[in-house]
């Protein structure tokens, strides 16, 4: 179940990735497969090779990319996901889900 998303932000992020260009999603999220675990972080592109390549930069296994057309992306959780927002200076995802 996802929740604290605004439309805007939905709609801004399925224009970037329907751009080719990778985009980030942070929201929070609750399954109990992930005990303890209360957000997300989609990352999108459309352009798979991009998002293969982005993967790889950031030590992650591209073989978990949801190919969901029109939206592929690839859900960042745990620490792996404070990380990659931290070197990707979003902060404003990292501070309004409190992950830092």
């Amino acid at each position: 179940m996802a929740f604290g998303v605004q439309r805007e932000e939905l709609e801004a992020w399925k224009k970037t990735v329907s751009q080719g260009e990778i985009a980030y999603l942070t929201h929070y999220w609750l399954d109990a497969r992930f005990p303890g675990i209360t957000t997300v972080t989609k990352v999108g592109c459309s352009d798979h090779d991009k998002l293969v390549t982005w993967c790889l930069e950031h030590g992650l296994d591209p073989q978990y990319i949801h190919n969901r057309s029109p939206f592929p992306h690839f859900d960042l959780i745990g620490p792996k996901q404070r990380e990659v927002l931290t070197e990707e200076k979003l902060w404003d995802q990292l501070q309004r889900f409190r992950l830092i």
